[in-house]
């Protein structure tokens, strides 16, 4: 088993723009996925006579897929680089994007839009175990907070953009757009991706080495807590996602475009935070900046809830979904670099496991927030603030004890490892 990396060991390279930019660009793969071809979902359920639900499910398959895909390209990466798996997702995802396009029922479309996440999760995971290949420290975080804003970017023009589609192509041509989208990035990985991992720091031993790599993470009391935390705060925001549109149209009838500006603004905070939350672990305290956003992610989720049960005005819903979203924004730097700085040799099966946890506890928290109807916001409310409070006692049981551990030992005069520190 390879020794624990300590923070006196940091690996860095250099990565020039244009590649920093490509790695920037694999992270839309998840978002573009989800958001862009949902203005045409109404008219997919008509045209192939499907139900409300099954035409749903496209969606949860997409989302699944995104998930556990993630779990498969991890590993893989360790053993064979980031190159050589990345131009494979692509490929697949441009020939799953056209099957998306031609199915001729919704029941094949589940099945090639889980295929399709599949795909697509090896650049979200590629984008993250790359960026630990190439940066550490401050420069790290920063760039997980540049990740986090083209996210939140890709979030808000994903809808425009398959608006826009819409006025010109059905849904099927939406799908074809995701094939050429996966083209262009295709083509930009074989021109300007080059490998991060060396030979001589790839994993070996196949199955069973990942085997022995997922119970060395998953005993880490540090790293399964920033995966936790993470999974949580993402499950708030997912829970919004799939509400929102119904409270914010159902309940306080704003209009498709109303919607569309609340939408656009809590992606602003979003894309803000973010890009904040990278700058600040730089140069503040990154365990700081982490308890800043689950801070900001409880009050906005309590807001929720309380605006829900006094039936408080619009204003007031608006500005609790602001404070909640941004506030998953700012933890998502500081909890991904707490996962992988330390994991450098397997970043990639570290940045699996993050990323699951985010497309999977999304994935079971996005239905719970219907089980209530759409006469109410209560649901909503209830959902957010339970995510955001199992992430906050997941910090003070996991994260916080090992911050003190670490200071204490580094008082000492003793080498700080996580192995040290967490037991």
């Amino acid at each position: 088993m390879p020794a624990p990396v300590s923070l006196s060991m940091p690996r860095e390279r250099s990565a020039g723009r244009a590649l920093a930019v490509v790695l920037a660009l694999l992270t839309v793969f998840g978002p573009i996925s989800m958001d862009l071809y949902l203005p045409v979902l109404p008219a997919l359920t008509g045209e192939l006579h499907a139900s409300t639900s099954a035409a749903q499910l496209t969606v949860t398959a997409c989302l699944l897929g995104l998930a556990f895909g993630q779990v498969v390209a991890g590993p893989l990466s360790d053993r064979f680089g980031r190159r050589r798996p990345m131009l494979a997702g692509a490929v697949a995802y441009i020939g799953t994007s056209a099957l998306c396009a031609f199915s001729p029922s919704v029941e094949s479309l589940v099945a090639a839009r889980f295929v399709q996440g599949l795909a697509g999760a090896v650049g979200i995971v590629i984008a993250q175990a790359a960026g630990r290949d190439l940066y550490s420290g401050g420069k790290l975080v920063r760039y997980y907070g540049r990740l986090t804003v083209i996210g939140g970017l890709a979030a808000i023009v994903g809808p425009v953009i398959g608006g826009q589609l819409a006025a010109f192509t059905d849904w099927r041509g939406i799908f074809v757009f995701l094939a050429l989208l996966g083209a262009v990035i295709l083509i930009a990985c074989l021109t300007v991706f080059r490998e991060t991992l060396p030979p001589q720091e790839r994993t070996g031993g196949g199955l069973a080495q990942s085997g022995r790599d997922f119970r060395r993470l998953l005993s880490d009391r540090l790293f399964v807590g920033a995966v936790l935390i993470t999974g949580f705060v993402n499950a708030a925001l997912f829970a919004y996602l799939s509400g929102a549109t119904y409270v914010l149209q159902g309940i306080y009838g704003l209009s498709p475009q109303g919607y569309s500006f609340a939408f656009g603004l809590n992606s602003a905070g979003f894309m803000v935070f973010g890009f904040v939350a990278g700058r600040l672990s730089e140069r503040w305290s990154e365990k700081g900046t982490l308890v800043l956003g689950l801070a900001m992610a409880l009050l906005g989720a309590a807001g929720l809830l309380m605006t829900a049960a006094l039936h408080l005005p619009l204003a007031a819903m608006v500005l609790s979904l602001f404070v909640m979203v941004s506030g998953v924004a700012t933890t998502t730097p500081p909890s991904t670099s707490l996962a992988l700085a330390h994991y450098p040799e397997i970043a990639g099966t570290a940045s699996s496991l993050l990323g699951m946890a985010r497309f999977a506890f999304g994935g079971i928290a996005a239905p719970l927030v219907g089980l209530g109807g759409a006469a109410t916001a209560l649901p909503l409310g209830l959902v957010t603030l339970t995510c955001a409070t199992l992430a906050a006692l997941v910090h003070a049981v996991a994260v916080r004890p090992h911050t003190r551990a670490a200071q204490h030992l580094k008082a000492g005069g003793q080498p700080v490892d996580r192995v040290t520190a967490t037991s």
